[in-house]
């Protein structure tokens, strides 16, 4: 037995709903403008006192680990924090050394720049989940920047050379004067509580993005896995001009690494796709990076491949801590443009990341917390040498499979990158830089596995779909920056077509209900005999009311030629009524004149025309000034033809607006209705169909 539902009650318009079930505020406006003054200057008044208590809630509010580390359960989360800490901490030492490749700088600065935001982030970051450091994407923006500003010569290119040095300390300056620049952007989005701004970069776009990225990361590691010196392209068609000089200079491929670089990757891949496929049942993942460096400098070192063989290697990694120096401030004119777009992708990265976790572990995180981690981590880090840092994707994933359970774990990946640091670091002279570029190449697993979401996608919405192609070939074929740049510009564009051409429909009654569709998507459904029931599915703004205007005027009708006899015809029959109709008493019979309730049934029709419109403003989300003038045009037009304009279901701000543009002129509040069959109840009424039941609404 199907459920039912009985509704008997009585008809309301908006005023009449407000009265009945409105706050005090609706009910006395008179004083709600001063209630609202005095609860904002109270509100004011508690933000700007100061007390112990204030202070420690902002503390706790602003960094979390005054908030997590007291209630910290030890039985339950410090083993998996240890271990996933520590699993992380390793896969840092190779990744970072070979993303700093990626940034154009020497491998001890990503060394660096896995360790400081890490520290930082677990003070001040909401991710419990959440493994920051280098990442490759941002790393490859960064160091396009640092090309562009410090391109390297021939004899730079030789690690040997005495000028060396001096190229190094220009470059990791820039870089470093990125990453300045880019955390107090992030700074000043928190100050603006700006957070919001990272959904601007949808899902289609971040995935596609960070895929293109993949294929600029792999071009630009190919000259070091082929032991080739060339120059690095920026800038337009950067990618093909790369795989161009690539192409070219085949011939002078050093041997010994290609073969270093092939035997990595016959290493690497196979055991990275058994970490994948069997990480549920593997306690931690195998740490083949790590494995890798170690054995790969042990055998550089024990055969002098560097002098034989003449293959790249590290060299020089300086133990210790770094000094503070500042970063190269003179160049912020020059990197504001490229330093935007890297704020965008590193906070867009890591709140998605962050997001992803957070919902699959039931917690929330705060996207403007999140600026003020990152800004914090960015900004501090960037006067101890290092370059831009985010969340990363690669870590991040170990991180939760491992067992992290909170922020804490970021202690230990920083214990182990310490230690490196300090004491093991130099062993890592001999270290190739072919193996670090293998490590960057299949690092980028991921972000390649991103076109399985194609099919999906299509399915689901084609103008996704759309959004992700356009976006991966702006990237692969532009340039990163300017891919980005044209991806958020078309799925801008898109949301704007969207709320342009959204339908107008003519809605319909489902038998013996309450309920109104879509006439064109429920055959079953009837129109209501001389009423027009239409409902806009979208905002109406200047952009989109010429195809509003045109929608309305095709449903109803509204043609000019038949507006102009209509309104003939109005004005024919105004004039006969104003000299026909004269009170007169005959025989004590008065003809008296229409009652004003009636007003708006006056014209003669017949009983298949349309004499009302009834406007279903439930989709309706948003209105300006210019849509809300033509909205009113629209409503006077069809006062002029004889139609009788009602309204139903718009929410608050709609109708103020509404309101304040001088709808009422043409409409009385009387017409506005809290549902479309209130106002469908109404007009029948009126016109004398349910003369039983004058006040009420029987469903």
């Amino acid at each position: 037995m199907s459920a039912s539902v009985a509704v008997y009650r009585s008809i309301f318009t908006e005023d009449r709903f407000k009265q009945a079930f409105g706050s005090e505020e609706d009910k006395a406006s008179a004083g709600a403008s001063a209630g609202a003054r005095a609860r904002l200057w109270a509100k004011l008044a508690g933000s700007c006192r100061c007390s112990r208590r204030a202070c420690l809630q902002l503390l706790r509010h602003r960094v979390p680990i005054c908030n997590w580390l007291p209630a910290y359960r030890f039985k339950k989360c410090l083993l998996g924090d240890t271990v996933a800490g520590l699993t992380v901490g390793v896969l840092h030492i190779p990744q970072g050394m070979a993303f700093a490749l990626l940034t154009r700088v020497a491998p001890i600065f990503g060394l660096y720049t896995s360790f400081f935001p890490v520290v930082l982030y677990m003070i001040f970051g909401t991710g419990r989940h959440v493994s920051t450091g280098t990442f490759a994407v941002v790393s490859l923006m960064t160091g396009s920047v640092v090309e562009q500003l410090v391109p390297a010569t021939p004899a730079q290119l030789n690690s040997s050379s005495p000028q060396a040095a001096d190229f190094e300390l220009q470059r990791i300056g820039v870089a470093s004067a990125v990453a300045l620049l880019s955390g107090l952007m992030m700074l000043c989005m928190f100050a603006l509580q700006l957070g919001f701004l990272s959904t601007y970069l949808s899902e289609p776009i971040v995935k596609a993005f960070t895929s293109a990225a993949a294929f600029h990361v792999t071009s630009s590691q190919l000259q070091s896995m082929l032991g080739l010196r060339l120059a690095r392209h920026t800038g337009t068609f950067s990618l093909f001009k790369t795989l161009a000089s690539v192409m070219e200079n085949l011939p002078q491929t050093n041997m010994a690494e290609l073969l270093i670089s092939l035997v990595c990757l016959a290493v690497l891949v196979p055991v990275k796709e058994l970490n994948t496929r069997y990480r549920r049942r593997l306690r931690t993942p195998i740490p083949v990076e790590i494995l890798t460096v170690i054995i790969a400098t042990g055998v550089a070192y024990a055969f002098s491949l560097d002098s034989i063989y003449d293959i790249e290697i590290v060299g020089h990694i300086p133990a210790g801590f770094p000094r503070p120096e500042l970063p190269a401030l003179h160049t912020f004119p020059a990197i504001a443009g490229d330093t935007v777009a890297i704020t965008f992708v590193g906070y867009a990265v890591s709140v998605s990341l962050a997001m992803l976790y957070a919902d699959k572990h039931g917690y929330s995180i705060n996207p403007n917390q999140e600026l003020l981690a990152h800004g914090i981590s960015n900004t501090v880090s960037s006067f101890f040498t290092c370059f831009p840092s985010s969340a990363t994707l690669a870590t991040t994933n170990i991180l939760e499979s491992a067992g992290g359970h909170t922020q804490f774990s970021g202690l230990f990946t920083s214990l182990v990158v310490l230690i490196v640091l300090l004491l093991i670091g130099p062993l890592f002279h001999f270290l190739p830089k072919a193996v670090l570029a293998c490590i960057n190449v299949t690092s980028l697993r991921q972000m390649f596995l991103q076109f399985h979401d194609l099919p999906q996608l299509w399915r689901i919405s084609r103008i996704d779909f759309m959004v992700w192609v356009v976006t991966w070939l702006s990237v692969v074929v532009l340039n990163v920056d300017v891919g980005l740049a044209v991806g958020v510009i078309f799925s801008m564009m898109t949301v704007v077509c969207r709320t342009q051409r959204a339908g107008c429909a003519v809605l319909g009654r489902a038998s013996n209900t309450e309920i109104y569709r879509p006439l064109e998507n429920h055959s079953k459904c009837y129109e209501v005999p001389g009423m027009k029931i239409l409902t806009y599915n979208g905002p109406i703004y200047y952009g989109n009311r010429s195809f509003f205007r045109e929608e309305m005027s095709r449903l109803l009708g509204l043609t000019p030629e038949k507006v102009r006899s209509r309104e003939k015809a109005r004005k024919a029959r105004e004039k006969r009524e104003r000299e026909t109709n004269v009170i007169t008493v005959e025989g004590g019979i008065a003809n008296a004149s229409f009652s004003s309730e009636n007003e708006f049934f006056q014209f003669e029709t017949s009983e298949h025309d349309v004499q009302e419109v009834l406007i279903d403003c439930s989709r309706v989300i948003f209105v300006d000034v210019a849509g809300a003038r033509l909205f009113t045009q629209m409503c006077h037009e069809c006062q002029k033809v004889g139609l009788a304009v009602f309204l139903s279901s718009c929410n608050e701000s709609v109708l103020k607006i509404l309101t304040s543009s001088g709808l009422m002129n043409y409409m009385k509040p009387q017409h506005i209705f809290v549902t479309v069959h209130d106002a469908v109840m109404y007009i029948q009424q009126q016109k004398g169909k349910n003369l039983e039941d004058t006040t009420t609404v029987w469903v």
